[in-house]
């Protein structure tokens, strides 16, 4: 009976796992995600020069750093609204309660990306520090974090 027992909390942990990794369904939710999937992407572009696992590219540099700024421009119209209940979001409802602190990390990440030296690869690593120590401090307070 233990063992059936076992299996029936498991099969409901999983599912449940497993519902709150689906689809986002919230179009404030979708947003956010896709605002933070560029964030994502361009700070990996730059992460990959600064380690040297991928090959320093000007123009590839200059234009992530340009979509860093670019995206923390639009982090405020797109967080402005927190939108319906959403079990894959990854927003903490602090965001909205702390607006103003929220803000201010959000503009400390834009102020990283525009002070980057994107001249060599040695200079987006100097500069990787600040941006990635502001994403860190935005994302600590106010994203769940994945398990």
């Amino acid at each position: 009976m233990k063992f059936v027992k076992a299996i029936v909390i498991g099969a409901v942990l999983t599912a449940g796992a497993a519902f709150a990794e689906g689809d986002r369904t919230d179009p404030n939710a979708i947003a956010r995600s896709d605002l933070m999937k560029i964030v994502g992407k361009n700070t990996g572009i730059l992460g990959g020069m600064a380690k040297g696992e991928a090959a320093y590219d000007a123009a590839a540099a200059e234009g992530a750093k340009a979509a860093l700024i670019e995206a923390a421009a639009k982090i405020e119209e797109t967080f402005k609204d927190q939108g319906g209940a959403d079990p894959a979001s990854e927003a903490k409802p602090e965001i909205w309660a702390n607006w103003e602190d929220f803000l201010t990390k959000a503009k400390a990440m834009g102020d990283a990306a525009g002070a980057m030296d994107v001249a060599s690869a040695e200079t987006i690593g100097a500069g990787m520090g600040a941006l990635g120590g502001a994403c860190k401090d935005c994302h600590t307070t106010y994203r769940v974090m994945k398990q």
